[in-house]
């Protein structure tokens, strides 16, 4: 995908960027056109050589302005007094700006889009303001070229359709280069300091690096608009707006100078976009160049007044983009301000659309219409069909109706699969056939782990996981927790074996196989299934089994011996799996058990491999209690994310105040405020001195590429388990 990174804030104690009026100027020498030999070479047909040099001067002269128009703050000084109301342009009041598009401009624009999908979007912003992290920097410029390219590409398609390939890309403007490129070249490169804005550009064969006067609209990535729109009436503050009226001009006066009839009839008007990592707004500046007084000597004074007394210029509120996961609200009012700030400037360029946004909005009546009918349809139907999902009658109609199809196999619904204590289960291998009978369910959530005993082998027990069968419901649909439950800790458990990783602290993988249901199967393959609720249902069966720590806690059961015997076993089994490059990305009560075996002492053992991280795409699953810090920043594990994550689980087992989290941002700060106040460390320090010095180095290397010493941190918990226990760790692997 190609992508814009946002702007950054110009440094003010840099000196001006004077090489931005080369970015429009250096692409305007490169296109002039040679002269030619011959008498009418240099005159236009049907122009006259005096008009021609009128044409030309007036060219050279906007040229020459454009070159010494390069200081956004000087012109922001300029309008200062007017901004502020200090001015008698503005007869000593504040300028007052109308919104670009009303309120039924946008519902309208809401309902053409109702069945636009738009691309699910990988990189998102962070939702911290964390402007002085390059990390952030970097994520928010890509989430920026990701958003803004989807975004084209939706519209493009709704309106104009897929057929035709779409003319535009996303690129990084740099302030020291004539050149556009995406956001990654400008990181991986570092040139990130450099990048001052992102474009939407029109595609041009015999200028694939971009140009200035291609810009269609221009995007401006600068930290907290949000919260200083949210103190200035939700508009932007007087320099973010500054810095846009800069820019909307700089492209007008490109294409102002540029030889495409359909740029140039377009140099009257320009949309910029404001955004942070969570809030957006659109700037629309239109107005006639031909009454912008060209002094090259009073530049940004002659900008100014032009601003104050010849441009229309609409203001739109600040509302969020964003939410705080960093996903795209698109259906919000602010997605839509900037969506439709960018539809406009696409007619702009290409023209009217094929559907046009009054005819596509029409169709959300015939839609609406469509949905009450498949919803009254729902109350005449009596339900007793032979499908997979029944719905109860209620007096309300449920809005999801199941479509009864020809074929569907006659399943009596007590076949559905519900394993209940006493239930046989008959697996099926790549070997052989294995009975399993289960004895109890040790987890309650959801989907749940059973506890069984092999019928051939009464005497042993193992854990259970049953996935979700395919016939059930189609593969994009399928449960994904069970599938990262089942079929992916298989594949990670599996890998472990290959990889020679042997530990008693990480679960052993008994069998894997599907269900043999009762009666005949005619599925077509083995991997395949012939529509029977059960048929190829994956189970996955592990050793040993024990209680889970969340259900120790629940009973009181879990005390200081415990928690310094589950950091010791928990580390074995992360270094173990760390040796072959393997990291787990879910630690969390739930995922460590506690076992017995009479005689000897208790041990602890990590399960739910299913979403540990194998490769660099891999993503751990998201936890606002026991994630680590850099988890929830980045998306991704450092060396130290399981070890912090292990921390806090310790932290909450043994006493530790457990806050209200409902957001990302919220859990980050309270992550931010525990480690700065030591009231983690404190904590397990109640319970051990080795606890609390544990905690201290893992607060060093969170966030950092350095890789965790688990050599040294097992043989201290070794040591201070045998001292004040007088009992031996079993190191065995």
């Amino acid at each position: 995908m190609t992508s814009t990174p946002p702007a950054r804030d110009l440094d003010p104690a840099a000196p001006p960027t004077r090489d931005l009026a080369g970015l429009a100027l250096g692409a305007e020498r490169s296109r002039r056109p040679r002269p030619r030999h011959g008498a009418h070479a240099a005159t236009p047909s049907g122009q006259s050589p005096d008009r021609r040099g009128s044409s030309s001067s007036s060219s050279s002269t906007c040229k020459d302005f454009l070159r010494k128009f390069v200081d956004n703050e000087l012109l922001t000084a300029s309008l200062e007094d007017w901004f502020s109301g200090n001015s008698q342009d503005c007869g000593f009041r504040k300028p007052s700006f109308e919104v670009p598009f009303d309120l039924t401009e946008l519902q309208s624009f809401d309902y053409a889009l109702e069945g636009v999908t738009f691309q699910q979007l990988v990189r998102m912003p962070n939702a911290l303001h964390a402007s002085t992290s390059d990390v952030f920097e970097a994520t928010a410029h890509l989430a920026l070229e990701d958003f803004l390219h989807a975004g084209i590409k939706g519209l493009w398609e709704a309106f104009w359709g897929p057929e035709e390939a779409m003319p535009f890309s996303v690129a990084c403007i740099h302030s020291t280069s004539s050149r556009f490129y995406p956001a990654e070249k400008a990181i991986s490169s570092g040139k990130l300091d450099g990048v001052c804005a992102t474009a939407v550009l029109l595609k041009n064969s015999k200028h694939s690096q971009g140009r200035w006067d291609h810009i269609v609209v221009l995007a401006l990535l600068r930290p907290d608009i949000g919260m200083v729109s949210a103190q200035n009436d939700q508009r932007p503050s007087p320099a973010v707006l500054g810095e846009a009226l800069f820019f909307a001009l700089r492209v007008l006066l490109s294409r102002s100078l540029s030889r495409s009839s359909t740029v140039l009839r377009n140099s009257d008007s320009v949309y910029v976009l404001l955004v942070d990592s969570q809030f957006g707004g659109v700037v629309n500046v239109q107005g006639d160049l031909n009454k912008l007084n060209f002094d090259s000597n009073n530049v940004y004074e002659c900008a100014a007044e032009w601003i104050k007394k010849e441009a229309k210029i609409t203001v739109s509120s600040v509302d969020r983009v964003w939410n705080k996961l960093g996903n795209a609200n698109w259906g919000d009012v602010g997605t839509l301000q900037v969506l439709l700030a960018v539809f406009h400037s696409m007619i702009q360029f290409c023209g009217a659309p094929k559907y046009s946004l009054d005819e596509l909005a029409t169709e959300h009546s015939s839609r609406l219409q469509c949905r009450r009918s498949e919803r009254h349809l729902v109350d005449r139907q009596s339900n007793n069909g032979n499908g997979l999902f029944r719905f109860q009658q209620r007096s309300h109609s449920p809005e999801i109706v199941e479509v009864q199809e020809e074929g569907t196999v006659d399943i009596k619904p007590e076949e559905i699969l519900k394993l209940e204590i006493g239930s046989i289960v008959l697996m099926e291998d790549s070997s052989c056939q294995k009975s399993f009978q289960i004895n109890d369910i040790r987890t309650e959530s959801e989907p749940p782990i059973y506890g069984a005993i092999p019928v051939e082998e009464p005497t042993r027990s193992y854990l259970l996981y049953v996935g979700s069968s395919p016939s059930h419901l189609e593969p994009a649909w399928e449960d994904m927790n069970s599938w990262y439950q089942v079929q992916r800790q298989t594949k990670v458990l599996t890998l472990m074996k290959q990889r020679g990783i042997s530990s008693r602290y990480i679960p052993q993988m008994e069998a894997s196989g599907r269900v043999v249901h009762p009666g005949p199967c005619n599925k077509p393959n083995s991997s395949g299934s012939c529509g029977h609720p059960l048929c190829s249902t994956p189970i996955l069966v592990t050793s040993p089994v024990g209680e889970t720590i969340s259900n120790l806690i629940r009973n009181g059961l879990f005390g200081v011996e415990d928690a310094l015997r589950c950091c010791h076993d928990c580390l074995s089994a992360l270094a173990a799996a760390s040796s072959a490059g393997i990291r787990h990305g879910d630690i969390r009560p739930e995922n460590v058990i506690r076992v017995s075996n009479g005689s000897r002492p208790p041990y602890f053992v990590l399960i739910g491999w299913g979403h540990a991280i194998l490769e660099d795409r891999d993503r751990p699953l998201m936890n606002l209690f026991f994630s680590s810090t850099f988890a929830l920043q980045e998306g991704k594990l450092c060396a130290a994310s399981d070890a912090e994550s292990l921390i806090y689980l310790l932290y909450f087992s043994c006493g530790g105040v457990c806050p209200e989290l409902d957001s990302v941002e919220g859990a980050l700060q309270w992550r931010e405020a525990s480690w700065s106040r030591r009231v983690i460390q404190q904590k397990l320090g109640d319970v051990a001195a080795v606890l609390k010095a544990f905690a201290d180095y893992v607060d060093s290397l969170c966030g950092t590429p350095y890789p965790m010493d688990y050599e040294i941190w097992l043989r201290r918990f070794r040591r201070t388990i045998n001292e004040d226990h007088g009992k031996e760790v079993d190191t065995s692997s």
